[in-house]
């Protein structure tokens, strides 16, 4: 994955974050709701951004290892 959609994808997740935090915190609750919501909210957002690399990680793989394979077979042809 090159720098910039790593970039792009930090900055979507750090808005994610702190759009939900600020939510939260505007929210009419006691503090121990706000802060257990907050808890579950950023182990959620963990587990999405984990798994959102992991398939961008594969996918770029994926496609790497099949740009080569790809130009002999066109240039068989």
């Amino acid at each position: 994955m090159d720098s910039g959609t790593g970039k792009i994808i930090a900055a979507f997740l750090a808005g994610a974050a702190a759009g939900a935090s600020l939510g939260l915190l505007l929210a009419p609750e006691k503090g121990e709701e706000t802060r257990q919501k907050l808890k579950e909210t950023f182990d959620e957002l963990g587990d999405k951004a984990q798994e959102a690399y992991l398939k961008a990680q594969e996918a770029y793989e994926k496609f790497t290892n099949e740009a080569p394979e790809n130009k002999k077979a066109k240039t068989k042809a």
